[in-house]
């Protein structure tokens, strides 16, 4: 008695590629479909098109000293939402957000991206979305899509399952490179809002609403306007072009792209040696996604802040000169924006950079 799977080779079949699960063909397929996507995103520096072993980009412009800039990241379990939902357009969006908001932290302005696309069986239409996405993200960025990988893995993954990853490279001039060397006790600390949960604490959101709370990801949420599947999926915001225009127009000294570890654990990493910056949270209220987190959760403000970004996706410190003029530039361009606090030599001198919340929220 054989309990294995059947051998075709006992029959006398030949073994091929697309028995073993890989199909060459629906690949092939993926990427007419995803063609018009990709080459929307594009700069005049790319040097040839699609299909090529490798991309190229000419580095142009006036540089003096170049400093090229590089970013990798991925989108999480955000994934097993969009999946469950069967939408796939927006994180791709996601994707970019994750690594050029990186870039731009340094000043960095975002050239070019590559993403790598691992899914258990190539379905083109869903490849399509998902590369329709990063297109749009590219779009928005300013960056072009240079090129990338689908990787088809059956036996490893699932069928309808996928993780998508990309890497990010910028260039910034040597002498306008933002960092934590440029900032001063005196300077203000100024929020972005985000545009909800962004890409990071899905493991969390998801077992307290999705596991423990049982909720429907396509029932519709009063607090939301929308279904929870929506608002789950609602793309990060992407930054990039925002932050290189006020960095061009005000003394920006650096900025903190709010991902994991939340609020003032990102941005202490750009704060130097002996200085501290105390933020306010009356100055905010954070978004109801999180309120219905906490609350369904009973999870602490402390670990909401450390896995969340609140509200607040990301943060520029600058010149207390310029803060009416860097909120005057972000309010143009359509980011909600208020002043979160400022910076000040700490309580220990040697003491390594840090950031603390304090006061309470108005509503939460």
């Amino acid at each position: 008695m054989n309990d294995g799977p059947a051998n075709p080779l006992d029959s006398g079949a030949a073994a091929s590629y697309a028995a073993a699960g890989v199909d060459i063909d629906a690949g092939e397929r993926a990427i007419e479909l995803f063609a018009p996507h990709a080459k929307r995103a594009t700069r005049p520096e790319v040097v040839g098109g699609l299909g090529g072993f490798a991309g190229l980009f000419a580095l142009k412009g006036d540089y003096r000293e170049p400093i090229l800039a590089a970013s990798s990241d991925g989108v999480g379990t955000k994934l097993a939402v969009a999946q469950a939902m069967d939408i796939h357009h927006t994180v791709g969006r996601d994707l970019v957000a994750m690594v050029v908001d990186d870039l731009v932290v340094c000043g960095a302005e975002p050239l070019f991206l590559q993403d790598y696309i691992a899914i258990g069986k190539v379905i083109p239409e869903k490849v399509a979305d998902i590369v329709r996405g990063i297109a749009d993200g590219c779009f928005d960025a300013g960056c072009a899509l240079l090129g990338g990988e689908t990787a088809e893995h059956p036996g490893l993954m699932e069928d309808g399952h996928y993780d998508i990853s990309a890497t990010g490279v910028g260039v910034v001039e040597a002498e306008n490179i933002l960092g934590p060397d440029r900032v001063r006790p005196g300077d203000v600390v100024i929020a972005m809002g985000s545009s909800g949960l962004h890409s990071n604490g899905y493991s969390l959101a998801r077992k307290v609403l999705l596991e423990w709370g049982r909720m429907d990801l396509n029932g519709h949420v009063e607090e939301f306007g929308r279904s929870l599947g929506e608002e789950m999926l609602e793309p990060t915001r992407i930054y990039a072009k925002d932050c290189l225009a006020l960095a061009a127009e005000t003394e920006v000294r650096t900025f903190a792209h709010v991902t994991g570890g939340g609020l003032a654990e990102n941005l202490a990493r750009v704060l130097p040696t002996g200085l501290s910056a105390e933020l306010a949270r009356d100055t905010w209220t954070p978004a109801p996604i999180f309120s219905m987190i906490a609350q369904r959760g009973r999870v602490e403000r402390a670990e909401m802040e450390r896995t969340f970004n609140m509200g607040v996706g990301m943060v520029a410190i600058v010149a207390p000169e310029d803060t009416d003029r860097a909120q005057a530039i972000l309010t143009a361009r359509h980011v909600d924006n208020w002043v979160l606090g400022s910076v000040s030599r700490g309580d220990e001198a040697g003491a390594p950079g840090s950031a603390q919340l304090v006061g309470d929220y108005s509503r939460f």
